[in-house]
């Protein structure tokens, strides 16, 4: 609250917090906007009749209920998300980008130009396949009959894709102003904001009820508790830090002389951060998503809307985890290079107290890293697993309004904008007592 009051104090401030509530704003009225070529009344009805769960249902989160109401921002930031994580992963199998990546900003100013082709290609994508599952029925779990698309002509779907894909682009456009004018990530703001606009209302609906009928209040204080408990518990573990000493040796560079100094390298417990549970998500969505174009008495569709669709099921908890561990590893081997970091501390005359610099210390920092990345995701199995602990011990019908990758989501983002809020007050506090000490020398 006091980096919230210091931030509102100073004016610059002030101008960046009022600009990115302004492209809040836009980015909330654009998903109410419906595609042309929509039947309204009838995504409404159906918006009622079906619940998604699946793959459908991870991507209606992102987009903050946009992608079943088949609005102009339907797709959300989902398909700039996945386009920034594809050109990371490309950094491994493709030299070039490799490359880019280590020629510093240059370099990351081409790789932000291909993420965004990639955006554009994926968005044409999704939106032609949200279309077609949309006017098949299998977008809302084949509940509704209703034609929400009625025209079903070639000239109207490429209009609606082109119009999706717009809406694509102007949201990965609003979420760079936000990185660059704003205060906090841009894209993790919007996925913030999807998030947090279906939260409360769900969370009031346990308590509630449908229309005032049906609610448990006892139940709503339960999930509240667990959730504040959850919430403080990330917190602790996000802000957690492995802190490696280094110290740098002295170096004469012309008539200076330069190093000496002590730091340390801070290692996160949780380096792979939220993108586990979303592929492990999204993966074990996929046959779910496939079961809605077979026939319901078929035998394998049967066996995936029992053990892959009921996120309750042993099959789906096991998988689930198993996932979650893979890409906790996976994910962090791409993003932290041990041979880079201890070559990287080499070449500046860094070493760690006791270690030998190069090829030990490389096999040292792996060393801590699989220790942390064990306990990384046992965390972010405790976390992911207490949505589906809580919907069997209280037998909550439905979803509720937070999982795993909400809480991650919530606790993450909202750790970064205060940090990111704080530096800056600093920074324009520091700035404004330099000018005054500057104006009374003069």
């Amino acid at each position: 609250m006091r980096t919230l009051i210091q931030a509102f104090k100073t004016k610059e401030l002030r101008k960046k917090i009022f600009f990115v509530f302004g492209i809040i704003i836009i980015y909330r009225i654009g998903s109410f906007i419906p595609t042309p070529g929509v039947d309204y009344p009838a995504v409404q009805k159906c918006i009622t009749s079906a619940g998604n769960e699946d793959f459908i249902g991870l991507v209606n989160l992102f987009s903050g209920g946009a992608l079943l109401q088949l609005s102009i921002f339907a797709l959300g930031i989902m398909p700039y998300i996945t386009a920034s994580i594809v050109v990371q992963l490309l950094r491994v199998v493709i030299p070039r980008f490799e490359a880019l990546h280590k020629e510093g900003q240059s370099g990351e100013a081409k790789l932000t130009e291909y993420t965004r082709y990639l955006t554009i290609g994926l968005a044409i994508l999704q939106s032609t396949t949200i279309l077609v599952t949309a006017r098949s029925g299998a977008l809302f779990n084949g509940a509704c009959q209703q034609q929400v698309i009625p025209d079903g002509s070639v000239w109207n779907f490429i209009v609606m894709i082109l119009v999706m894909t717009g809406g694509t682009g102007l949201i990965m456009w609003m979420a760079e102003l936000v990185t660059e004018k704003g205060i906090g990530n841009g894209m993790s703001v919007l996925i913030f904001t999807s998030i947090c606009s279906g939260f409360l209302p769900q969370l009031w609906n346990i308590g509630w009820g449908t229309n005032g009928k049906n609610g448990d209040w006892q139940k709503f204080a339960i999930v509240v508790a667990v959730l504040l408990v959850i919430l403080i518990f990330v917190n602790y573990i996000e802000l957690s830090q492995r802190r490696i000493p280094v110290q740098y040796t002295r170096r004469m560079i012309g008539r200076k002389m330069y190093g000496g100094s002590s730091t340390y390298l801070p290692l996160k417990i949780n380096m792979s951060g939220v993108i586990p549970p979303i592929f492990a998500s999204s993966i074990l969505a996929i046959p779910t998503l496939v079961s809605q174009f077979g026939k319901p008495e078929q035998s394998w569709v049967k066996w995936i809307t029992t053990n892959l669709a009921n996120t309750t099921s042993v099959w789906y908890i096991c998988l689930y985890s198993l996932m979650i561990v893979f890409f906790c590893f996976f994910y962090t081997s791409i993003t932290f290079n041990p041979d880079e970091t201890a070559d990287n501390m080499k070449e500046y005359g860094g070493f760690i107290p006791g270690i030998r610099a190069g090829r030990a210390t490389s096999r040292y920092l792996s060393y801590v890293m699989n220790r942390l990345n064990t306990v990384g995701a046992v965390y972010l199995l405790f976390v992911a697993m207490i949505p589906t602990v809580l919907i069997m011990i209280l037998h909550l019908n439905g979803k509720l309004p937070f999982g795993g990758t909400t809480i991650l989501i919530i606790a993450g983002v909202g750790l970064d904008t205060l940090r990111q809020a704080k530096a800056q007050t600093e920074q324009f506090q520091y700035t404004g007592f330099l000018l005054e000490g500057d104006h009374k020398e003069g």
